[in-house]
């Protein structure tokens, strides 16, 4: 993890690696979960015994599954202090290299690419990897833009 002590501390720090996360296992009662959550019910995600046969062996994750442990892992590569609210702004340039099969274990790596004053605040964009244990290529990539208010 890489600490900030003020939202300001974090403008010119672009290149700055964060650092990576711990190992979370993606199970297939997370996946049912975000498909109940969502709607998304597709059988290559919930059904084992059809995705047995399909094109990856077993059931894979939601690409948005995976896009929103980015929350998760964020906080834990990026910690700013001394400010009165945080605000999650959005993404920018999602992409999903590779599925990640039930059982998988992933991890966040963080690298700060832009920072900016905004009106009141600083703007981070923090690219967040998730990483697939022993996979050749990330199961995400996204830009994701946060904005700390002192």
């Amino acid at each position: 993890m890489t600490a900030f002590d003020k939202p300001a501390a974090l403008l010119g720090t672009e290149g700055t690696q964060l650092g990576h996360t711990d190992w979370i296992e993606v199970t297939q009662q997370r996946i049912d979960q975000f498909a109940d959550a969502t709607g998304d019910h597709q059988w290559i995600h919930v059904d084992p015994v059809k995705a047995a046969d399909g094109p990856f062996g077993k059931t894979i994750a939601h690409g948005y599954l995976t896009l929103s442990l980015a929350n998760l892992f964020l906080p834990q590569v990026l910690k700013v202090e001394n400010f009165s609210m945080g605000v999650n702004y959005g993404c920018e340039k999602v992409r999903f290299p590779a599925p990640v099969p039930v059982g998988s274990r992933l991890r966040g790596v963080g690298e700060v690419v832009g920072t900016e004053e905004v009106k009141g605040g600083v703007q981070v964009v923090v690219r967040m990897t998730i990483e697939v244990e022993g996979g050749e290529r990330p199961a995400c990539v996204v830009d994701t833009i946060s904005r700390f208010f002192p």
